[in-house]
């Protein structure tokens, strides 16, 4: 079980995985009033810097499920380097239909909302290992402004202009499913930028150092041509953001 070879590759030096800074993952920390001994869990973790951050800053405990075995070996080294390896434990699996035998008062999938097929699905699964008045962190992806054609979507890793919400479609959709949105951190443009700008460096390395490798050809097309697809599309048209929620 993993996830596709080109993130294996091209995020291999992240510590996110996502448009999100150490900055906006620290203010999302201070403004859901974290206490410690908070027990979250993340599915999607990836390379588990929210958790471990979280653990050094505000004392949380918890578990990180992702299908990367790479971000998970990252992880677990994080989380030693932190000085957090007890209070947060990672796990190699798939994060689709993972529910904890432990309530948590955070439970979380940020940016991975396919594994519960949406965003409502996601919302369900994560409600089975929430404690009563837990919250639920939803990491997805909205329009900052509406694609002009189908082929601009296409562009900014959608199939079609509908896979994504305007922010104020977002926020009702949230409203709809019977929840307060109590909070939220959006990405910027900076963190799009940090997030997209750090895979050309890794590709680049990793070509220099695999040319012979039978899958060269395709790191060098995405090297060649993701800086132009993001400067054209991805930062201007696509949104992101953590939505914090509480059942009514």
């Amino acid at each position: 079980m993993d996830i596709p070879r080109i993130f294996n590759i091209s995020e291999s030096a992240h510590r996110i995985h996502n448009p999100f800074t150490p900055e906006k993952f620290a203010t999302l920390g201070a403004v859901l009033r974290l206490e410690p001994g908070t027990r979250v869990l993340d599915l999607g973790s990836g390379s588990g810097e929210m958790l471990c951050t979280w653990a050094r800053d505000y004392g949380i405990t918890g578990v990180g499920i992702d299908m990367s075995q790479l971000f998970i070996e990252q992880a677990k080294l994080r989380a030693t380097e932190l000085g957090v390896a007890d209070q947060v434990a990672f796990i190699h699996g798939d994060a689709a239909g993972y529910v904890t035998d432990e309530k948590c008062g955070v439970a979380a999938c940020v940016g991975a909302t396919w594994i519960g097929g949406g965003v409502a699905g996601t919302i369900e699964l994560l409600k089975k290992s929430l404690h009563t008045h837990g919250i639920i962190l939803i990491g997805e992806p909205f329009w900052r402004q509406l694609p002009p054609t189908e082929e601009v979507a296409k562009e900014c890793f959608a199939t079609a202009i509908s896979d994504f919400f305007t922010l104020p479609e977002l926020v009702a959709t949230f409203d709809e499913l019977g929840y307060d949105l109590v909070e939220m951190v959006l990405a910027d443009q900076e963190g799009w930028d940090r997030y997209e700008a750090a895979k050309w460096l890794t590709m680049r390395i990793w070509l220099e150092a695999n040319p012979e490798d039978d899958f060269a050809k395709e790191v060098r097309a995405q090297l060649t041509t993701a800086p132009k697809r993001h400067v054209a599309y991805t930062r201007e048209y696509l949104g992101w953001g953590v939505f914090a929620l509480m059942e009514r």
